[in-house]
């Protein structure tokens, strides 16, 4: 299995990028793992939400491949502890035979076909998070989830 995280706009914030890829980089020595970033829409003062929505919706399904199991990052998602969640991805590592597809959408959210597609959603908290922070924020709880299922010192009880 593959996990994949797919955002809709590239992080802009320097610190960030450095601490995403930095745990980015640490997720690869455990599973397979790539981010795929879907350019930001331009002329959107023209677009209503919905139309965002829709365009956004659009590019991140033509990034999905067959057999892709898809989990929405969003509010109303299913939410777990870090030990939860590490055994959440055990039991994916052993059940979805492609990729695990993680999708941050846009400002707004998703569109009705994407979370028509979508097989999960999951939340990272109830709190609202920016856009940049629940990057960061996800990325550092995949590799969490990857040092407790090898039960590995980075995580205290």
């Amino acid at each position: 299995m593959r996990a994949t995280l797919i955002l809709v706009g590239k992080t802009v914030n320097k610190h960030f990028v450095e601490l995403i890829d930095d745990y980015a980089g640490r997720v690869k020595h455990y599973i397979g793992f790539d981010i795929t970033v879907i350019p930001e829409l331009k002329n959107t003062k023209n677009l209503s939400t919905e139309q965002q929505k829709q365009q956004e919706g659009e590019l991140i399904l033509k990034q999905l491949q067959g057999g892709d199991h898809m989990v929405l990052l969003d509010e109303h998602g299913k939410e777990m502890r870090s030990v939860e969640f590490s055994a959440y991805m055990e039991q994916k590592m052993q059940t979805v035979s492609k990729r695990l597809v993680f999708v941050i959408g846009g400002p707004y959210g998703f569109s009705q076909d994407v979370y028509a597609r979508a097989n999960e959603k999951m939340s990272l908290s109830k709190m609202t998070f920016s856009h940049q922070m629940v990057r960061l924020i996800f990325v550092e709880q995949l590799y969490r989830a990857m040092t407790i299922m090898r039960g590995e010192p980075y995580h205290h009880e």
